[in-house]
């Protein structure tokens, strides 16, 4: 097992679960959130960092987990103060292509390595250690990251320069959010037509219609309960991303108009194919 020492900083849904793979699978880990509450899972088993600056200079490779563009400028204008020499980031986090390419280029200028490299798969997948991982960067540091790919994904998928990774995520996530309203929308008119919903579900499982996306979200309709593993606030923040890269098609308005009325109704925190409940 190498020594690289890993830091990993952002532990919410999905960087909680990454991280933990990393330590089970013998790498020592350093942590850090800003709301430190969530770092106490981790305080048997990695360092915990009180700030980003002590899990800088202590780490070799530092992956970044975050929500938005605002909270990766706001870690990487700290992680920029210090001396990033040989240093290797990894940023999972789904971003617009221009603020990731913006600190590629910011982090290269120190002589430190970036990759963008966000994932496919929610919390079960983050979990088992099976999502797809989509990278956007210079071979020499995916040859370097690969083995902690390994054991957080199924699947690397190198895709080119710095950026990639990131348009990938953007085109699989803007996929999902078209996937989520239609199996809703169905759900919704077989129960008009008198059809259970998990008569329905079942149909459309068993089908070619069938797919990951809808049978992980199949006993969350069952039970009309919507714990957020990815929230629905996530995907509207996705689509608007998508948006402004360039999803300029027929349905585009439909999907961004659907989600943010949905948001707008209050069901921002809920799991994305909460928004069943915005139809009804």
């Amino acid at each position: 097992m190498s020594h690289t020492t890993l830091g990993w900083i952002g532990l919410g849904n999905m960087g909680s679960p990454m991280a933990k793979n990393l330590i089970k699978a013998g790498y020592p880990v350093s942590v850090y959130n800003r709301s430190a509450d969530k770092t106490a899972d981790f305080k048997a088993s990695a360092t915990v960092c009180e700030t980003i600056s002590q899990l800088v200079q202590t780490n070799e490779v530092v992956f970044t987990m975050l929500t938005n563009d605002e909270a990766v400028k706001q870690v990487y204008a700290e992680i920029l103060k210090e001396n990033l020499e040989g240093k290797l980031f990894i940023d999972c986090s789904t971003i617009s292509p221009e603020c990731s390419l913006a600190i590629a280029q910011q982090i290269k200028a120190k002589n430190a390595g970036f990759i963008d490299a966000p994932v496919a798969g929610s919390t079960q997948p983050a979990a088992e250690g099976t999502l797809i991982i989509m990278v956007g960067g210079d071979e020499k540091n995916l040859a370097k990251a690969q083995p902690y790919f390994d054991q957080l994904g199924k699947l690397t998928k190198h895709l080119g320069e710095n950026g990639k990774g990131i348009a990938a995520k953007l085109s699989i996530n803007y996929f999902l959010s078209l996937i989520y309203e239609g199996l809703a929308e169905t759900v919704l008119l077989s129960e008009k037509l008198g059809i259970q919903r998990k008569d329905m579900l079942e149909i459309i499982n068993q089908s070619a219609s069938g797919s990951g996306a809808t049978k992980v979200k199949t006993p969350l309709l069952i039970q009309d309960s919507y714990p957020a593993a990815f929230a629905l606030d996530l995907m509207l923040k996705d689509i608007l991303l998508a948006q402004k890269a360039g999803a300029n098609f027929p349905l585009s308005e439909a999907l961004i108009n659907t989600y943010q009325a949905a948001h707008d109704q209050g069901l921002g925190k809920d799991d994305v194919i909460g928004i069943i409940q915005s139809f009804k």
